[in-house]
């Protein structure tokens, strides 16, 4: 298989034997894989550019998988899958709220880390393969444009990971409607709903904050239909509020 110019990925995980077995397998679907075992230099590559995405293991030696992903977050929308351990709830929600892209828990099978990678890019990339311009949504003072992945309020911008932004493309785009936990699940994750995975709520509860959402606001802009899923409030929803 022909390999892609620059489309390197970098895994910051101090198994080496895993390293190994993971880069065979993204290696074979046209990757350029790099591996490093450290949290340290693991942050130095990653920060240094070049990489379309980083699989991030939580347990590393030196700084831990979560302050690595802070740090990155800090100046970089690098899209990360984390690794966590299995079972360990708190890594998972840790880690989406750090920033966190994705999420695979230890043990897992490669082929399905694989179809991680490859979803969390599509999300990253968008779709490269329409044949004009996706159009700019605006609901209310939100602004989203799918062409360069950038979205604003009231004019100032927001900065999203590629997950919640292809949440709040979702939400935008049935703006007025309610979308179910697991349509959102399917879309935004790639993969099938779990009544117990509260992934998508965390992800949505990041989204409402980034845009000033809080609690006990009842002009909020991402509201919860109990048992169903979520709702964008159209403009007229906020204004009655603010009239």
């Amino acid at each position: 298989m022909k390999t892609r110019k620059m489309e390197r990925i970098l895994i910051i995980d101090d198994d080496v034997e895993l390293c190994t077995l993971v880069g065979e397998y993204l290696a074979a679907e046209g990757f350029v894989v790099e591996a490093v075992h450290d949290g340290e230099a693991g942050l130095q590559r990653a920060t240094a550019g070049g990489y379309l995405l980083v699989v991030l293991d939580v347990m590393l030696p030196g700084i831990n998988g979560f302050e690595v992903l802070r740090r990155i977050r800090a100046s970089s929308r690098l899209p990360v899958l984390l690794l966590t351990a299995r079972g360990e709830d708190v890594d998972r929600i840790v880690g989406l709220e750090i920033g966190a892209d994705d999420y695979l828990p230890k043990p897992f099978n490669p082929r399905e880390l694989v179809a991680r990678i490859r979803a969390v890019l599509r999300r990253t990339r968008g779709d490269k393969g329409a044949a004009s311009v996706p159009e700019t949504l605006r609901v209310g003072e939100i602004e989203l444009d799918p062409a360069s992945r950038t979205v604003r309020r009231d004019g100032q911008p927001v900065d999203l990971t590629s997950v919640e932004f292809s949440l709040l493309e979702v939400l935008l785009r049935e703006a007025g409607r309610v979308v179910p936990r697991e349509r959102l699940v399917n879309a935004v994750l790639s993969r099938k709903f779990s009544p117990f995975d509260r992934s998508i709520d965390m992800h949505v509860s990041k989204v409402r904050k980034k845009l000033g959402d809080t609690e006990d606001d009842t002009d909020e802009y991402i509201k919860t239909v109990r048992g169903v899923g979520y709702i964008f409030a159209r403009p007229r929803e906020k204004s009655k509020a603010t009239s």
